[in-house]
């Protein structure tokens, strides 16, 4: 594990490219990380830490910090793109606008750590950057992760899915596989990307259980639909069976809905106490991917006729000011079937 010493340029700098970051550093691997704005990287290369996103954790004294993309995307093999999906557009015109200046690049792989789909156009992130930069490889690093147990080392799996060749794939996988983070292959992005936003729509109807103190039976219960409702979903828009059983389908499913640093879990748990949508988002400018997404895969379900009950009463409690207990007691009392996927 480890593989050869492979360059790695990581954009921006938000608590889940720095985790990633400060991992690949440990394996010895060459890092290069690029926050957005130049006094970023002056207090994060005199604290060594990125007090900002991730604090407590620290950035290794062999990780470049810089905010020029150009002089750090001419060098790198893999360039991780973490900016959040709203913004994830206008970063790839500034990669495609550095690549051309540098004029050659030894790129093998786009690989984005961007999780949920583009509002308006519903595309994936790694759609997005297919369409920003054609001609590259491009993938997708999803699983069970939170940002701070990565950086803090604490054993975790997530899994690449890349348009890569055999080769290629498994000489980055061994790059960024070590004792805390083991990485598997696929070459199902769809479905790795259709996991990793279903899973934070999911979460907020967790997160109402815990808000309205429903116990283990019923958390059980819903995650367990959940997971059947997902790989539906899934397989309908093109997705693979084995990926929703797999890390970003019921691995990041089972962490996005009961862990403590979940912000899609804990913010269905602040609507079921009664905070409102507009204080959450508006006001305390919560990040909830699940909010906008719950929307999107909303309308697909019922322009091609999948049956999602969980996200329909979701959709209700967001858009439709239906309480979490009403759709609660809709999702108990609808027409009774034999169990299926």
């Amino acid at each position: 594990m480890g593989g050869t010493v492979m360059n790695f340029c990581i954009l921006p700098a938000g608590a889940w490219g720095t985790a990633v970051a400060i991992h690949l550093e440990k394996l010895g691997q060459d890092v290069t990380l690029v926050p957005r704005e130049p006094r970023q990287v002056e207090e994060m290369t005199e604290a060594r830490e990125n007090k900002e996103f991730l604090p407590g954790y620290r950035l290794g004294e062999s990780m470049r910090i810089t905010h020029e993309y150009q002089p750090a995307l001419s060098e790198a093999e893999v360039c991780i793109i973490a900016a959040p999906t709203k913004f994830l557009r206008s970063v790839c015109g500034e990669i495609r606008k550095s690549l051309e200046e540098a004029g050659s690049n030894k790129l093998k792989l786009l690989l984005t750590l961007t999780k949920g789909v583009e509002e308006g156009t519903q595309q994936f992130p790694y759609e997005v950057i297919q369409e920003e930069l054609p001609g590259f490889a491009v993938g997708t690093l999803s699983g069970p992760t939170f940002a701070s147990q990565v950086a803090g080392q604490q054993p975790s799996a997530i899994v690449l899915a890349s348009t890569l060749g055999e080769a290629d794939a498994k000489e980055i996988q061994a790059a960024m596989s070590g004792p805390a983070l083991r990485v598997y292959r696929s070459s199902d992005l769809k479905g790795v990307s259709l996991g990793g936003s279903l899973k934070n729509v999911y979460a907020i109807a967790s997160g109402c259980c815990d808000g309205l103190g429903l116990t283990d039976n019923a958390k059980a219960a819903l995650q367990t639909r959940a997971l059947a409702e997902m790989h539906r979903i899934g397989t309908a828009l093109g997705g693979e069976t084995a990926t929703f059983y797999g890390l970003s389908g019921m691995g990041d499913l089972v962490l996005t809905c009961n862990g403590t640093e979940s912000r899609n879990r804990t913010f269905g748990e602040l609507i079921a106490k009664g905070v409102s949508i507009d204080e959450l988002i508006n006001v305390r400018k919560m990040t909830v991917e699940g909010y906008r997404t719950c929307l999107g895969y909303h309308k697909l379900c019922q322009e091609k006729g999948i049956d999602a009950p969980i996200i329909e009463q979701i959709y209700e409690t967001l858009y439709n000011d239906v309480s979490p207990k009403e759709g609660i007691e809709r999702l108990m009392l609808r027409g009774l079937k034999a169990e299926s996927l």
